[in-house]
């Protein structure tokens, strides 16, 4: 076969061959140069306990901690020049060092690998995103705090199956999700604190002979604790699932939230109107405003959905320790990360600027026989009924109302003793929406004084 043939068994993409494509598909500083600032910071951290435990000189260590900040500036001014033949951030950070101060730079990979560098700049910039997501959260509830006590008494609609079941106060719809949110605030917070053990000096895999101090360089990047064991530390991409985990969970709840708003803010329901900040016009069609951000966000959580899908196929079948497979943890991370905060600041956005058409609420609260529940505990609670009577009784009546056209309310008191005798003019009084909520007070129910409790609740837990 002539070198002509096989140049063009590699395509016009890779013109060198083999070689173009090793580097292509070993390199990874075209998405690992998002860590610059994380492995600095564990570099300026090694160093200065290099100079510490008299493994390098003081003067060294000094020379490469200053030569390092260096380096980040010109990185954060867009000075620095990446290399895909350095194949990483790593060596790319540590070949411009040996630029700046010379020999000395040699000296800074003493008593470590790029494997236990890798997992440290790594957990390093995801514990930077769980610090991120929750201030995110944090913001998105009182958001939702906000629209729930201004609405702790607005009659609206309940749904089971997206029918109609019994009337519950908007206040206590948003506080639905502020305990959805809740519950990924604390997954994001426990998370956290899981992770925080710092692989580095761990080495290749079996830790070093030199005298190092972890519990020096630990404390230096904000860690709680060195890892324990050298094998697991340089393996382990625990603390990227579990984000991807907690991440994949508050997309989902994400998601839950956007479908509602595409729908109540719809022709059909107007339970909401969204501010044009989250909304876009047709461009054939004038009358119309969509609720793009809302439905965007419930697209993107699909790239969230599988980018935890997709590192856990690559960590599925790994031998210890560090496998080249690993290299491929960061870019789904990344894209994650990216669609998670961009998702939570378009909810906060759209939850803050939305308004709720009360009336519209209360109208459609009082259709579908919402009330039912309430007549049906009424016979149980005054006529001493048991429920599975009541059950029927009421079922009965909802069938006269529909024939008849109306809804409970409407119905006479001669209409419902038809189904039962002993039925007064009291059942009357429950039956009205703003009756109903009212009598929900079991703890975590709809009635408004439950609903401004658990606000307040929050309101406290938040600070």
């Amino acid at each position: 076969m002539s070198d002509n043939s096989q140049n063009q068994m590699w395509g016009g993409r890779f013109a060198a061959g083999p070689n173009a494509i090793m580097e292509a598909i070993n390199a990874s500083i075209g998405f690992d140069k998002r860590m610059a600032a994380q492995d600095i910071a564990g570099s300026r951290a090694h160093a200065a306990m290099l100079g510490a435990t008299g493994i390098v000189s003081d003067s060294d260590a000094n020379l490469m901690r200053e030569g390092l900040l260096t380096v980040l500036s010109e990185i954060e001014t867009g000075k620095f020049e990446f290399s895909t033949a350095l194949e990483d951030i790593h060596m790319n950070v540590e070949q411009r060092l040996k630029a700046i101060i010379g020999e000395p730079a040699g000296r800074l990979h003493t008593g470590r690998s790029r494997n236990d560098q890798v997992a440290t700049d790594f957990k390093l910039w995801v514990r930077d995103q769980l610090d991120a997501t929750e201030g995110a959260l944090i913001s998105l509830i009182h958001a939702l705090l906000g629209q729930a006590d201004a609405g702790a008494d607005w009659v609206m609609p309940g749904f089971t199956h997206l029918q109609v079941a019994q009337p519950v106060t908007w206040g206590h719809h948003m506080m639905a999700y502020v305990e959805m949110f809740g519950r990924d605030l604390s997954r994001v917070r426990d998370a956290r604190k899981r992770m925080n053990e710092c692989p580095l000096g761990a080495a290749a895999l079996a830790g070093t002979s030199f005298p190092i101090d972890r519990d020096m360089t630990a404390q230096a990047l904000g860690f709680d604790r060195p890892s324990a064991n050298s094998l697991d530390a340089v393996s382990d991409r625990d603390f990227a699932l579990e984000f991807l985990g907690a991440a994949t969970i508050i997309a989902m709840h994400l998601s839950r939230m956007a479908e509602e708003l595409v729908i109540w803010s719809s022709a059909q329901f107007r339970f909401v109107m969204l501010s044009d900040r989250f909304s876009t016009g047709s461009s054939i069609m004038p009358q119309k405003k969509n609720p793009d951000a809302a439905e965007l966000i419930r697209a993107k959580i699909g790239r969230i959905f599988g980018a935890n899908v997709a590192l856990t196929m690559v960590m599925k079948g790994l031998p210890l320790a560090y496998s080249k497979d690993m290299q491929e943890d960061k870019e789904q991370v990344f894209d994650a990360a990216d669609n998670l905060m961009l998702a939570l600041a378009a909810m906060d956005g759209m939850v803050r600027d939305m308004t709720a058409n009360r009336e519209v609420l209360e109208i459609a609260a009082a259709t579908g026989f919402s009330t039912a529940t309430d007549l049906a505990d009424w016979l149980v609670r005054v006529l001493d009924m048991p429920f599975r009577d009541a059950h029927h009784v009421t079922g009965t009546l909802v069938a006269l109302a529909e024939s008849k056209g109306c809804d409970l309310p409407d119905l006479t008191l001669a209409d419902m003793q038809s189904a039962h005798e002993n039925i007064t003019m009291a059942v009357f009084e429950v039956l009205g929406v703003q009756n109903s909520v009212a009598s929900r007070t079991s703890y975590g129910g709809t009635a408004p004084a439950q609903v401004r409790a658990q606000i307040n609740r929050w309101k406290e837990v938040l600070g």
